[in-house]
């Protein structure tokens, strides 16, 4: 993953007490997590119900690699549930039954058990609908998931927050106040400080759940930019109300309606040249 740090080439430099980031000079840090080998997230037959509610019907998809996947479709069309399958959020869902197949390479999601848990999740992150960073500092925030998969050391900590921080463009906006509580930071802000959370686990994937919905034009516009900007190191798959964001930056697109995938593929022959019926309203404002 091209945009990753090698700790050990910075850590042998002679940085002493002095902060990293403090030392201009260039590195490249080796992952701190392994890499999967196979990361082909894809689904088949899936189905949920909750209750005696069938939300996800039959659901076949295969998300593309290193590209936008833009999930869209009318409310209450099973979205953001098939979305939060991915990495088996659903799971707190009360009366929850899920049945078929959501696979990460040779990973069984769905027959995951909780000592995998954590190592799923972390190959599959969430930038969530609303900002949501932890009651902590802005520094914390940051190093939080990479200490409780166990990278120790405040050198290595203070490389990761710089790296990630910059990577989002939060940086320079931040660098001062890094021991200030994140929550005193601006709802675009704490969206990118959850965005460079999620980074610092080195995810396969990022599920963005109408990620810029609770923000202004411009965060969600930098916001966007970014995700376009990441997608060469990262599969990102997101739920979106807004049809024009999804024709902004998606490269592939699953319209549902119903529990329903009706219609996926690239973007461009999705939003110019529909097949089904359904597509057609929808992209029409037929139907909403």
């Amino acid at each position: 993953m091209s945009i990753s740090i090698s700790l050990s080439h910075v850590l042998n430099a002679s940085i002493g007490r002095h902060v990293p980031w403090t030392v201009h000079m260039p590195f490249v840090v080796d992952r701190k997590f392994p890499k999967l080998e196979d990361t082909h997230l894809a689904t088949r037959d899936l189905n949920i119900r909750i209750g005696k509610s069938h939300i996800l019907k039959n659901v076949n998809v295969e998300i593309p690699q290193n590209k936008i996947t833009c999930i869209i479709g009318p409310s209450g069309c099973g979205k953001t549930t098939l979305l939060r399958t991915f990495n088996r959020l659903v799971d707190s869902i009360e009366n929850v039954k899920i049945d078929g197949e959501v696979n990460l390479g040779k990973q069984d999601i769905i027959g995951a058990g909780p000592s995998q848990m954590t190592e799923l999740r972390r190959n599959i992150g969430l930038v969530p609908q609303r900002p949501c960073p932890l009651p902590m500092s802005i520094y914390d925030n940051i190093a939080y998931g990479c200490r409780i998969h166990g990278v120790r050391g405040k050198n290595k900590l203070d490389i990761v927050v710089k790296h990630y921080l910059e990577a989002v463009g939060l940086w320079e906006e931040v660098k001062d106040r890094l021991n200030t509580p994140a929550s005193k930071l601006s709802g675009g802000q704490q969206q990118r400080l959850c965005l460079a959370r999620s980074l610092a686990v080195e995810p396969s994937y990022l599920l963005a759940d109408e990620s810029t919905s609770a923000l202004d034009p411009i965060s969600s516009k930098t916001v966007e930019d970014l995700f376009v900007k990441l997608k060469k190191d990262y599969s990102i798959v997101m739920v979106t109300h807004t049809l024009r964001q999804a024709q902004r930056i998606a490269d592939y697109v699953i319209f549902m309606y119903l529990g329903e995938v009706i219609e996926q593929g690239d973007a461009k022959d999705i939003f110019n040249n529909p097949k089904h019926e359904l597509t057609k309203k929808y992209l029409s404002g037929s139907i909403s």
